[in-house]
């Protein structure tokens, strides 16, 4: 049997499957998404050669710049959110009273898709007859903003309803981390006089170091590559002030007809990423990871 699983044609035949997925769904689109990109097409018609055109021009347009300052902004906002879903996880896991309950609260917003989120901060924030400013009316606000409306709170907004659609997805990672650790090194911190505080900030969290650095990725990789969301409740709008890099590339792919600008666009979104992740991989690098 071992001379069998060392064979290497078995080996091949055995790995052939994912490569060969991964090839079709990843690394060809990937190509293909760059070969448009030196093309100027229209998605239905014969495609021409321009060359680098595309990614030149983007260099120079000014609403692709802003729409990267606003998936920045939201990869930085969603980065500092991080620190407040590993409090709520280190709270939740110190047995309180009700911590089971609060888990599967913090868990709902994953049942849902991102339409029916969407919907439901519409509803909240309709400046009418929404949740929010009926509260500031009853609290004597005569005129509370419209959230969706105004250009220098939309994307504030937008962020609070990313912030309740991804809650729990990281408190159960951090959760999940967190009661990975042994019982016997918080019990032995205890007996030397470590109080809570002490405990998370100088025991737990650098043992779940590298969990931390892995949703860091997630967050900032995430953050350039939101859309729906955004795109149901603004549609990029008002006048551009919640325009992200992946409802740009939509609107030029597939409302301007523009698939060579669109693939571009695409293209300098996965380099972003790319880059974004080698950064943080290197400025979160240590020498050892401690071991429990």
């Amino acid at each position: 049997m071992n001379k069998f699983m060392s064979n290497k044609f078995v080996i091949g035949l055995y790995i052939f499957p994912a490569l060969f997925l991964i090839m079709v769904l990843i690394y060809i689109p990937i190509i293909l998404t760059g070969y448009y990109g030196l093309m100027r097409w229209d998605g239905i018609g014969d495609m021409t050669f321009i060359g680098l055109d595309n990614y030149i021009a983007l260099l120079s347009d000014n609403d692709f710049w802003r729409s990267s300052w606003h998936s920045l902004l939201l990869a930085i906002l969603s980065t500092v959110s991080l620190l407040g879903y590993l409090v709520i996880s280190l709270i939740l896991a110190t047995k309180i009273k009700g911590a089971n309950f609060l888990r599967k609260i913090y868990l709902i917003p994953m049942l849902l898709s991102s339409v029916a989120i969407a919907q439901l901060w519409l509803k909240i924030y309709d400046p009418n007859n929404g949740l929010l400013n009926s509260i500031l009316f009853g609290l004597g606000v005569n005129n509370p903003p419209a959230w969706l409306a105004d250009r220098s709170l939309v994307l504030y907004a937008i962020f609070v309803a990313i912030i309740w659609q991804y809650a729990g997805f990281y408190i159960l990672i951090y959760y999940a981390a967190l009661k990975n650790i042994p019982e016997e090194i918080i019990e032995a911190a205890r007996i030397d006089g470590a109080n809570p505080i002490q405990i998370a900030y100088k025991i737990k969290f650098p043992l779940i170091m590298g969990v931390f650095k892995v949703t860091i990725i997630l967050a900032i990789v995430g953050s350039f590559k939101y859309f729906d969301l955004i795109w149901i409740m603004t549609g990029g709008g008002p006048a551009g002030a919640s325009e992200v890099i992946a409802s740009y590339m939509y609107k030029n792919a597939f409302r301007m007809y523009n698939f060579g600008y669109g693939s571009a666009i695409g293209f300098y979104l996965l380099l972003f990423c790319l880059i974004a992740t080698w950064l943080i991989r290197k400025l979160t690098a240590t020498k050892e990871e401690i071991q429990y």
